[in-house]
Protein backbone atom coordinates (compact mmCIF):
# COMPACT_ATOMS: atom_id res chain seq x y z
CA UNK A 1 0.00 0.00 0.00
CA UNK A 2 1.31 3.41 -0.93
CA UNK A 3 0.64 6.08 1.68
CA UNK A 4 -0.91 9.01 -0.17
CA UNK A 5 -2.46 12.29 0.95
CA UNK A 6 -5.40 14.03 -0.71
CA UNK A 7 -4.80 16.73 -3.30
CA UNK A 8 -7.10 19.28 -1.63
CA UNK A 9 -9.38 20.38 -4.48
CA UNK A 10 -9.84 24.19 -4.29
CA UNK A 11 -12.60 25.34 -1.94
CA UNK A 12 -15.57 26.81 -3.77
CA UNK A 13 -15.33 24.27 -6.60
CA UNK A 14 -18.76 23.27 -7.94
CA UNK A 15 -19.41 19.56 -7.37
CA UNK A 16 -18.43 17.74 -10.58
CA UNK A 17 -21.39 15.91 -12.08
CA UNK A 18 -21.50 12.13 -12.48
CA UNK A 19 -23.80 9.24 -13.28
CA UNK A 20 -22.46 5.87 -12.13
CA UNK A 21 -23.82 2.42 -11.34
CA UNK A 22 -24.72 1.79 -7.71
CA UNK A 23 -23.34 -1.64 -6.86
CA UNK A 24 -25.90 -2.05 -4.07
CA UNK A 25 -29.18 -1.24 -5.84
CA UNK A 26 -28.12 -1.88 -9.44
CA UNK A 27 -29.48 1.56 -10.43
CA UNK A 28 -27.67 4.41 -12.14
CA UNK A 29 -27.13 7.19 -9.59
CA UNK A 30 -26.22 10.74 -10.49
CA UNK A 31 -24.98 13.65 -8.45
CA UNK A 32 -28.47 15.20 -8.50
CA UNK A 33 -29.84 11.99 -6.90
CA UNK A 34 -27.64 12.44 -3.83
CA UNK A 35 -27.43 16.24 -3.60
CA UNK A 36 -29.10 17.70 -0.58
CA UNK A 37 -30.26 21.27 -0.26
CA UNK A 38 -28.35 21.31 3.04
CA UNK A 39 -25.04 19.46 2.62
CA UNK A 40 -23.68 16.57 0.57
CA UNK A 41 -20.71 14.35 1.34
CA UNK A 42 -18.84 12.58 -1.47
CA UNK A 43 -16.43 9.88 -0.26
CA UNK A 44 -13.83 8.04 -2.32
CA UNK A 45 -13.56 4.58 -0.82
CA UNK A 46 -12.50 1.06 -1.74
CA UNK A 47 -12.92 -2.40 -0.31
CA UNK A 48 -9.38 -3.50 0.53
CA UNK A 49 -7.55 -0.38 1.78
CA UNK A 50 -6.56 -0.76 5.46
CA UNK A 51 -7.22 2.96 6.01
CA UNK A 52 -10.80 2.63 4.74
CA UNK A 53 -11.34 -0.57 6.72
CA UNK A 54 -10.10 1.29 9.81
CA UNK A 55 -12.54 4.22 9.42
CA UNK A 56 -15.57 2.25 8.17
CA UNK A 57 -17.25 2.08 11.62
CA UNK A 58 -17.08 5.87 11.99
CA UNK A 59 -18.22 6.46 8.40
CA UNK A 60 -21.31 4.39 9.18
CA UNK A 61 -21.93 6.40 12.40
CA UNK A 62 -21.48 9.76 10.63
CA UNK A 63 -23.90 8.74 7.88
CA UNK A 64 -26.45 7.52 10.43
CA UNK A 65 -26.18 10.72 12.48
CA UNK A 66 -26.38 13.16 9.55
CA UNK A 67 -28.73 11.48 7.08
CA UNK A 68 -31.41 12.10 9.70
CA UNK A 69 -30.55 15.83 9.41
CA UNK A 70 -30.99 15.84 5.64
CA UNK A 71 -27.35 15.42 4.57
CA UNK A 72 -26.75 13.44 1.37
CA UNK A 73 -23.99 10.82 1.18
CA UNK A 74 -22.38 8.81 -1.61
CA UNK A 75 -19.36 6.52 -1.77
CA UNK A 76 -17.37 6.03 -4.97
CA UNK A 77 -14.73 3.42 -5.77
CA UNK A 78 -12.46 4.24 -8.69
CA UNK A 79 -9.76 1.58 -8.38
CA UNK A 80 -8.49 -0.44 -11.33
CA UNK A 81 -10.29 -3.76 -10.89
CA UNK A 82 -8.15 -5.62 -13.43
CA UNK A 83 -5.16 -5.40 -11.10
CA UNK A 84 -7.25 -5.16 -7.91
CA UNK A 85 -10.20 -7.53 -8.44
CA UNK A 86 -11.09 -7.34 -4.73
CA UNK A 87 -12.42 -3.84 -5.52
CA UNK A 88 -14.72 -5.00 -8.34
CA UNK A 89 -18.45 -4.18 -8.38
CA UNK A 90 -19.54 -7.63 -7.15
CA UNK A 91 -17.20 -7.34 -4.16
CA UNK A 92 -18.33 -3.74 -3.58
CA UNK A 93 -21.90 -4.92 -3.02
CA UNK A 94 -20.70 -7.47 -0.45
CA UNK A 95 -18.44 -4.91 1.21
CA UNK A 96 -21.26 -2.36 1.47
CA UNK A 97 -23.48 -4.95 3.14
CA UNK A 98 -20.76 -6.19 5.50
CA UNK A 99 -19.61 -2.68 6.47
CA UNK A 100 -23.18 -1.45 7.01
CA UNK A 101 -23.15 1.24 4.32
CA UNK A 102 -26.50 3.00 4.16
CA UNK A 103 -25.68 5.08 1.08
CA UNK A 104 -25.07 4.42 -2.61
CA UNK A 105 -21.67 2.85 -3.30
CA UNK A 106 -20.85 3.70 -6.91
CA UNK A 107 -18.35 2.16 -9.31
CA UNK A 108 -16.25 4.62 -11.35
CA UNK A 109 -14.96 2.22 -14.02
CA UNK A 110 -13.46 4.91 -16.28
CA UNK A 111 -11.90 6.76 -13.31
CA UNK A 112 -13.19 10.01 -14.84
CA UNK A 113 -15.07 10.95 -11.68
CA UNK A 114 -11.97 10.49 -9.51
CA UNK A 115 -10.06 12.72 -11.92
CA UNK A 116 -12.83 15.36 -11.87
CA UNK A 117 -12.67 15.48 -8.06
CA UNK A 118 -8.85 15.34 -8.10
CA UNK A 119 -9.15 12.38 -5.72
CA UNK A 120 -5.84 10.80 -4.80
CA UNK A 121 -6.43 8.38 -1.95
CA UNK A 122 -8.91 6.22 -0.13
CA UNK A 123 -10.55 7.42 1.98
CA UNK A 124 -10.96 10.95 0.64
CA UNK A 125 -13.85 13.16 1.84
CA UNK A 126 -15.56 16.16 0.20
CA UNK A 127 -18.34 18.27 1.75
CA UNK A 128 -20.48 20.47 -0.49
CA UNK A 129 -22.90 23.11 0.76
CA UNK A 130 -26.53 23.55 -0.31
CA UNK A 131 -25.33 25.24 -3.51
CA UNK A 132 -23.08 22.26 -4.32
CA UNK A 133 -19.93 24.32 -3.63
CA UNK A 134 -16.95 22.65 -1.95
CA UNK A 135 -16.52 23.82 1.63
CA UNK A 136 -14.40 20.97 3.04
CA UNK A 137 -12.01 18.37 1.69
CA UNK A 138 -9.73 16.19 3.70
CA UNK A 139 -9.72 13.74 6.52
CA UNK A 140 -12.40 12.13 8.67
CA UNK A 141 -10.26 12.72 11.78
CA UNK A 142 -6.70 12.10 12.94
CA UNK A 143 -7.11 8.36 13.56
CA UNK A 144 -5.07 6.01 11.37
CA UNK A 145 -4.36 2.30 11.61
CA UNK A 146 -1.93 1.71 14.48
CA UNK A 147 -1.72 5.32 15.75
CA UNK A 148 -4.04 4.60 18.71
CA UNK A 149 -6.11 7.78 18.23
CA UNK A 150 -9.84 7.12 18.65
CA UNK A 151 -12.20 7.27 15.70
CA UNK A 152 -14.38 10.33 16.24
CA UNK A 153 -15.04 11.76 12.78
CA UNK A 154 -14.23 15.13 14.39
CA UNK A 155 -12.98 16.95 11.28
CA UNK A 156 -15.77 15.77 8.98
CA UNK A 157 -18.44 16.27 11.66
CA UNK A 158 -17.24 19.83 12.37
CA UNK A 159 -17.46 20.70 8.67
CA UNK A 160 -20.96 19.25 8.29
CA UNK A 161 -22.13 20.94 11.50
CA UNK A 162 -20.85 24.32 10.27
CA UNK A 163 -22.73 23.97 6.99
CA UNK A 164 -25.94 22.90 8.74
CA UNK A 165 -25.66 25.80 11.19
CA UNK A 166 -24.89 28.36 8.47
CA UNK A 167 -21.39 29.06 9.79
CA UNK A 168 -18.17 29.17 7.76
CA UNK A 169 -16.24 25.91 7.75
CA UNK A 170 -12.85 26.07 9.49
CA UNK A 171 -10.27 27.27 6.99
CA UNK A 172 -7.50 25.03 8.34
CA UNK A 173 -8.22 21.64 6.80
CA UNK A 174 -5.99 18.58 6.92
CA UNK A 175 -5.60 16.24 3.96
CA UNK A 176 -6.94 12.76 4.19
CA UNK A 177 -4.39 9.98 3.97
CA UNK A 178 -4.59 6.40 2.89
CA UNK A 179 -3.92 4.11 -0.03
CA UNK A 180 -3.41 5.72 -3.41
CA UNK A 181 -6.20 5.29 -5.92
CA UNK A 182 -5.17 2.39 -8.15
CA UNK A 183 -4.99 4.08 -11.55
CA UNK A 184 -5.28 2.07 -14.72
CA UNK A 185 -2.27 1.85 -17.01
CA UNK A 186 -3.20 5.12 -18.68
CA UNK A 187 -0.19 7.10 -17.58
CA UNK A 188 -2.46 9.33 -15.45
CA UNK A 189 -0.84 10.75 -12.37
CA UNK A 190 -2.90 13.12 -10.19
CA UNK A 191 -1.70 16.72 -9.78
Amino acid sequence: MAYTESNMLPLGTKAPDFTLPDTVSGRQVSLRDVLSGKATVVMFLCNHCPYVIHVNPEIVRVVRDYQAKGVGFVGISSNDVVNYPQDGPDKMKEHARDAGYNFPYLYDETQEVARAYDAACTPDFYVFDGDARLVYRGRLDGSRPKNDLPLTGADLRAAIDAVLEGRPVEEKQYPSAGCNIKWKNSGYVPA
